[in-house]
């Protein structure tokens, strides 16, 4: 088995065709999120993250875990990129909930397919697109009962928003620069290490589900129908192992 099949048997796709469409391409990313879980857990431990190609596949393929953003979006790149698609990563900053810019702390895959281009991102365990966005100034995408648009700012780059209450809400923003494995290395750091980084703080662990998302955030764990939350339990120590397991397949 090549690693592209392991992969996709990973995700829930095994056996799929690989084929360079927009709709294999929606349906790895769907796939991803409702089987791969966002998590923090090494970070918790105290275990440094890799970067390594190898031993992100590892962790997330052989071993069934899960990752953040530098995990995720590492192992999309190198899979599609192995199945024959144009893709690059880019540094994105994530707007959603800011008060100001803040630095580039995130990071997305662009796939160049047809002639357009397609921003794709499972590194995300909010409420995140499940499908590729078409990179087109202006135009309204609708998927999953939630509403993008991308705009250029001058300074930002690319701007994705999303319809929020009625109102759009800056989401994130990236600019076109290639980007090197190396560069997101001090970022990736930083959100281990870093005093004011949120990652080290406590549980952040969420996956999608068909019809909204699991969470846990500290020892509260919550379930989602689109965006409302449908059931909360403050867990203790055992309880959050079992839900772990239970719930997202986590089991260390």
């Amino acid at each position: 088995m090549t690693k592209a099949e392991a992969f996709l048997a990973r995700i829930g796709l095994s056996g799929t065709p690989i084929t360079h469409t927009a709709a294999f391409l929606g349906a790895v990313q769907t796939a991803c999120v409702l089987t791969v879980p966002y998590e923090n857990l090494d970070i918790l431990a105290g275990k440094p993250v890799s970067l390594d190609a190898e031993d992100i596949y590892r962790k997330i393929v052989t071993e069934h875990r899960g990752g953040y953003c530098f995990e995720l979006n590492a192992l999309l790149h190198g899979m599609l990129a192995e199945m024959g698609f144009a893709v690059e990563s880019r540094f994105a900053r994530y707007l959603r909930g800011e008060s100001a810019i803040p630095f580039r702390r995130h990071r997305i895959v662009v796939v160049t397919l047809d002639g357009a281009e397609y921003m794709l991102d499972i590194g995300v365990g909010q409420v995140a697109p499940r499908l590729p966005l078409k990179l087109i100034e202006g135009e309204i995408q609708e998927q999953n009962g939630e509403t993008y648009r991308f705009d250029r700012d001058e300074s930002l780059g690319w701007v994705l928003s999303d319809l929020h209450k009625g109102e759009w809400r800056q989401y994130i923003s990236f600019t076109c620069e290639r980007q090197y494995e190396e560069d997101f290395i001090p970022a990736s750091f930083w959100c281990e290490k870093h005093p004011d980084s949120p990652f080290n703080k406590g549980n952040m662990i969420a996956i999608k589900t068909p019809a909204g998302r699991k969470t846990v955030d500290g020892n509260v764990y919550k379930e989602f129908c689109g965006d409302t939350c449908i059931h909360e339990e403050i867990m203790d120590e055992i309880r959050t192992r079992e839900v772990l397991a239970e719930e997202f397949g986590l089991t260390r």
